[in-house]
C-alpha cells in the first residue's frame, strides 16, 4: 500500500524540530532560544537547518544583525502556535468533567490597569472555580495587543493607539491623567498653580506619551504648554514613572484614581490642570480566531457582559474606589 508524501512527512518528522523553531521565532534569537530550551546554541542552529531541509525552504533570514522570518517562516509559526496551543489544551480536555471548569487563563495587561471590574471577575471566578489557574503578565500596550493577535494570550487589557481588524476591542473603562510632583520638587505643596507655572521644570513620562501613540491626550497637553522640552526619564511601567516623580526628578502624568492614596500619604502633589485633565480609554482586547478553553471562554464572556451592563459613566474613574 502506498503512502502519500504528506503522510510520510507527518510520520517521519521529528516534532521537536517544530517546537525548537517555535521558540526561535518567539525569542527572535537562536542564542535566547537555546537558553530557554536549556540546550547549546549549535544544537538549536542544527535543528533549524534540519527543519529547513525537511521542508525544502528557508524559514529565517539571518546574518549581519538581521533576523527575520521569511513568508514560509511566518506561515509555519502561525501553524505551530495553533498546533502547540492545541497540545497544551490536551490535559484539560482529558481531565475536565461536564460540571467542572478548569484550565489556565493567560492575561496580558498594561501596568496601570486598576479597575474593580477586573478585580471582581478575578475574585468571583477563583472562588466559583478553584481549578482555574491565572497567569497575569505586565507589558507595554503594543506588546499586549501583539500577544492577543498572535494568540499567546487569552485576552489583553491596555491602552489602544492603532486598531487591527483581526482582534476585537471593548471599552472597559475611562480614566483621567493628572500631573504630579514629588516631595522634594519646588512646586510640592503649592496651591492655586496654573499650567504656566509648570514650564521650565524637567519632566518624566511614559514611553507612549506621544501624539502618535496611546497617551496622545497627555502628549498634546504637554506640547500645548511647553512641558515636553526636557524629558529626563521615561518608562513603560507606571511604577517606575511614579518612582521618578516621587524622587523629584521631574513632573509626570499619572492616573488620578490610582494616585489618590499617594497624594493623601504625602508622596505626591497634584498639579494643574484641575478641572479638565486628559482622558484615556482602557480596552479589553480579544481575538475571535483563538481557540479558547472553558475557563477562558467564561472569563471573557463575563467581562464583556459586565461592560455591556454598566454605563460608561460608572466606568469612568477620576476618584479612588
Amino acid at each position: 500500500m502506498s503512502v502519500d508524501i504528506d503522510t510520510k512527512f507527518v510520520f517521519q518528522l521529528d516534532w521537536n524540530l517544530l517546537r525548537t523553531f517555535l521558540v526561535i521565532a518567539e525569542e527572535h534569537s537562536i542564542t535566547l532560544a537555546a537558553h530557554r530550551l536549556l540546550r547549546g546554541q549549535p544544537s538549536v542552529s542544527l535543528a533549524l537547518k534540519r527543519l529547513e531541509t525537511e521542508l525544502g525552504c528557508r524559514l529565517i533570514d539571518r546574518g549581519h544583525g538581521t533576523f527575520r522570518l521569511t513568508s514560509a517562516g511566518r506561515r509555519l509559526y502561525a501553524e505551530c502556535s495553533d498546533m502547540f496551543g492545541g497540545v497544551g489544551r490536551l490535559p484539560e480536555a482529558v481531565r475536565q468533567s461536564a460540571n467542572e471548569i478548569s484550565g489556565e487563563i493567560n492575561i496580558v495587561m498594561a501596568s496601570h490597569v486598576i479597575t474593580p471590574l477586573f478585580d471582581k471577575q478575578l475574585s468571583s471566578l477563583s472562588q466559583a472555580h478553584p481549578q482555574i489557574r491565572f497567569n497575569i503578565r505586565i507589558d507595554t500596550s503594543v506588546k499586549v495587543v501583539q500577544a492577543v493577535r498572535e494568540r499567546r494570550a487569552s485576552f489583553g487589557i491596555c491602552l489602544v493607539n492603532r486598531k487591527f481588524q483581526d482582534v476585537e476591542y471593548h471599552l472597559m473603562y475611562r480614566e483621567y491623567f493628572g500631573f504630579y510632583c514629588g516631595p522634594s520638587h519646588p512646586l510640592f505643596g503649592r496651591r492655586r498653580l496654573k499650567m504656566a507655572d509648570l514650564r521650565d521644570y524637567p519632566a518624566v513620562s511614559f514611553d507612549t506619551e506621544d501624539i502618535n501613540d496611546a497617551l496622545r491626550p497627555v502628549a498634546l497637553l504637554r506640547s500645548k504648554w511647553g512641558l515636553d522640552y526636557d524629558i529626563v526619564g521615561r518608562s513603560s511601567q507606571l511604577e517606575e514613572v511614579r518612582r521618578m516623580v516621587q524622587c523629584g526628578m521631574g513632573i509626570g502624568s499619572l492616573p488620578i484614581h490610582v494616585m489618590k492614596r499617594d497624594v493623601a500619604d504625602g508622596l505626591l502633589w497634584r498639579l494643574p490642570p484641575y478641572d479638565d485633565p486628559p482622558e484615556v480609554d482602557i480596552f479589553l482586547v480579544t481575538n475571535p480566531g483563538k481557540r479558547l478553553n472553558r475557563a477562558e471562554e467564561l472569563m471573557i464572556r463575563q467581562l464583556k457582559q459586565t461592560i455591556a451592563e454598566i454605563p460608561l459613566a460608572d466606568r469612568t474613574y477620576n476618584e479612588p474606589f
